[in-house]
C-alpha cells in the first residue's frame, strides 16, 4: 500500500481508506468557498474488493459525502466516463473502433468500453464473477469474457 504524505493510507483507484469528518470538512470548504474550484472524482465505485471475499465502501461512497454537502455533482475522470477516452482520441488520433478495453468490473470498466465505442473483454479474476455476469438482472455484457489476463497469452502466440 502507497503512503500519502499525510500517512494516511491510499488504496485501490484513488480510494481513500481513512476518511474521517475533516477531511469531508476540508473537502467540503474548498469547493464550496473557492470560486472556480472544480471538484473531480477519479471514480464513483460504490465499492472495492480488499479481499477476495470482502467489499469494503469504494471511492464513491466518499464522492457521494462530499457531493451531498456541497449540493454540487463531480466532474468524474474514471470509468465508465468518456472523458479519459476523449482526451486519448484528441491526442493520439487513435480509433476505438480498433481498441479492446479489458478490465475485471462490469459497471466501471466493461460499461466504460461499450460507452466509448470500444470491442469489451471482461476478465473473471477480479471483482465480477461469472455468476454476477450471467445473472438475469445484470444488463451490461462485454463481448468476450475469460478467467484470467493470462489466458490471452495462448491467443497471442497462435
Amino acid at each position: 500500500m502507497a503512503q500519502q504524505a499525510n500517512g494516511v493510507g491510499q488504496g485501490a483507484a484513488g480510494e481513500k481508506r481513512e476518511w474521517g469528518h475533516g477531511q469531508f470538512q476540508y473537502a467540503s470548504l474548498c469547493i464550496r468557498e473557492n470560486p472556480g474550484c472544480l471538484f473531480i472524482a477519479t471514480n464513483r465505485d460504490p465499492t472495492g474488493h480488499m479481499t477476495s471475499v470482502q467489499e469494503w465502501p469504494g471511492a464513491g461512497t466518499m464522492v457521494v459525502a462530499v457531493s451531498c454537502s456541497v449540493q454540487k455533482e463531480p466532474i468524474v475522470v474514471g470509468k465508465p466516463s468518456s472523458f479519459l477516452m476523449d482526451f486519448l482520441l484528441k491526442s493520439f488520433n487513435l480509433e476505438t473502433s480498433r481498441m479492446c478495453m479489458v478490465g475485471d468490473r462490469l459497471d466501471t470498466d466493461i460499461l466504460f468500453g461499450q460507452n466509448t465505442g470500444c470491442k469489451t473483454l471482461l476478465v473473471l479474476s477480479g471483482v465480477t464473477t461469472l455468476p454476477e455476469l450471467q445473472d438475469a438482472s445484470n444488463t451490461i455484457h462485454p463481448d468476450l469474457y475469460t478467467n484470467s489476463v493470462y489466458d490471452l497469452v495462448g491467443l497471442l502466440q497462435q
